[in-house]
């Protein structure tokens, strides 16, 4: 599997340094308009495409590296019955939201995220939400999973509290991308939270607890039982998203939506993440549970190492 790290991770450094040459782009150079006539031809060439297909570059690494990294910690069979209920389900309220103004209200997509399907939604956007969803929904389930609560409890609330991490994102990202001098979408339907109305949040929320509800059915009552190790990645997905939107908003002069981001995000994840247990302590707990009658704790003990790396 030490290839797989190896991979997953390169697709989160190009998610990452994806996203920083992105803010340079929109921050920086495109309020220089001299910065960009004094390129040359190649670069001019250069900056346009990467305006262009910027957007594209770095959602797409971000969801081949939570799809890497799924499969690798989760298996296949996990990896697939959240991605794909995550991407069509998102795909359709999206496609409703489009088209009808529900669940979201009224808006439409510009250019500069790829192909539309159907004409109206990138191609990109239901895989943001599939690997943002899922490194939301890692962070709380795993965390959860060290309370003394009964399971459906568990269950119920890491499919409502992985949802507002989910829906804690937006409220970042929003801003920054619908009311900046160059928007990716805009709002025919104008409301109170910056530009956005209301139901476009509890859209997310509900949008998010549907598939997250149905992965959760999927993967049936068992415990994952990830290390705090295992849960860095989905955190830094998690946090590195965050702080890219953090940026654009504070940029535009939108410092609101950064503190809801912050208390309704940022510190539910870190606490989450800190709930997890580390890999020694996960490691003892599952040597107690494999020594047989008549064996002590210190008796050899063989354990699958892939369960706790």
């Amino acid at each position: 599997m030490k290839q797989f790290v190896v991979i997953e991770r390169s697709l989160l450094v190009g998610h990452i340094l994806s996203m920083i040459f992105g803010l340079a782009g929109l921050l920086l150079v495109l309020p220089h308009p001299e910065f960009i006539m004094n390129l040359s031809e190649i670069g001019k060439t250069v900056f346009q495409w990467s305006m262009a297909g910027g957007g594209v570059v770095y959602m797409l690494l971000g969801a081949a590296a939570v799809a890497v990294y799924a499969y690798r910690v989760l298996g296949w069979r996990k990896w697939l019955t959240f991605m794909i209920p995550a991407v069509f389900l998102s795909l359709g309220s999206e496609l409703l939201g489009t088209s009808t103004g529900f669940p979201f209200g009224h808006y439409r997509y510009l250019s500069g995220l790829g192909y539309k399907v159907a004409g109206l939604v990138p191609f990109t956007i239901p895989l943001s939400w599939f690997y943002l969803g899922c490194a939301a929904y890692l962070l709380a389930r795993v965390g959860l999973e060290r309370l003394s609560l009964p399971r459906w409890v568990q269950l119920g609330s890491a499919v409502a509290l992985g949802s507002l991490l989910l829906t804690s994102w937006d409220f970042v990202l929003d801003p920054a991308m619908s009311q900046t001098t160059v928007p990716f979408w805009i709002w025919e339907q104008p409301g109170a939270f910056f530009g956005m109305p209301y139901q476009n949040f509890v859209g997310w929320l509900g949008t998010g607890i549907v598939f997250m509800t149905v992965a959760t059915f999927c993967w049936s009552n068992q415990s994952l039982n990830l290390s705090r190790e295992q849960l860095r990645f989905p955190l830094v997905v998690y946090l590195s998203n965050l702080a890219f939107s953090t940026v654009m908003s504070l940029g535009s002069g939108y410092w609101v939506p950064v503190l809801l981001g912050m208390v309704m995000g940022v510190i539910p994840a870190i606490v989450f993440y800190y709930l997890a247990p580390p890999a020694s302590v996960l490691m003892s707990e599952t040597l107690q549970q494999t020594v047989t009658p008549g064996q002590s704790a210190n008796d050899t003990v063989q354990v699958p190492m892939a369960s706790v790396k």
